[in-house]
């Protein structure tokens, strides 16, 4: 599976961890920077760009970490055809995929451990969309809703 991964300074060090891990587990890792680590970096020019490659690539997911994860969820939700969903621990990330069919997962670099971090995005990684009615139901109401509002 082709895994789209970004961040910024504040989780650069997550996302070195994560490629090495994610690489040697067989997962293709797509890397949208940062490229080197940058205290003065901004989120939206690594998040954007992973998030648009996500939505062109219907067969990949995502990863995008920052600080908290907040602002880089937001920015993956920006791009169109795009739901990103915020993890902060394994059942967020397992509900992301299975209830809500999230391609992107967002995690904050400050609010846990590699391996706890790891364990969220293996989990992410390996669930499925439950495609259960209801929860169909409900991304077909967002997804009109972003098709009738887009700009």
């Amino acid at each position: 599976m082709r895994v789209h991964i970004a961040a910024d300074h504040a989780a650069y060090d997550l996302k070195e961890f994560l490629i090495k891990e994610l690489s040697g587990a067989g997962y293709e890792l797509v890397d949208h920077g940062a490229h080197s680590y940058d205290a003065t970096d901004d989120y939206p020019v690594y998040i954007v760009p992973c998030a648009e490659a996500v939505a062109a690539d219907p067969d990949s997911l995502g990863i995008v970490l920052g600080g908290s994860g907040n602002g880089e969820q937001i920015a993956a939700n920006k791009v169109k055809g795009v739901r990103a969903g915020l993890a902060y621990n394994t059942t967020t990330a397992r509900l992301a995929r299975e209830h809500n069919d999230a391609r992107i997962v967002a995690l904050g670099g400050r609010m846990q451990s590699l391996s706890e971090a790891l364990e969220m995005v293996k989990v992410f990684l390996a669930t499925p969309f439950s495609g259960d009615p209801r929860h169909a139901r409900r991304l077909a109401m967002l997804d009109e809703y972003e098709a009738r509002h887009s700009r």
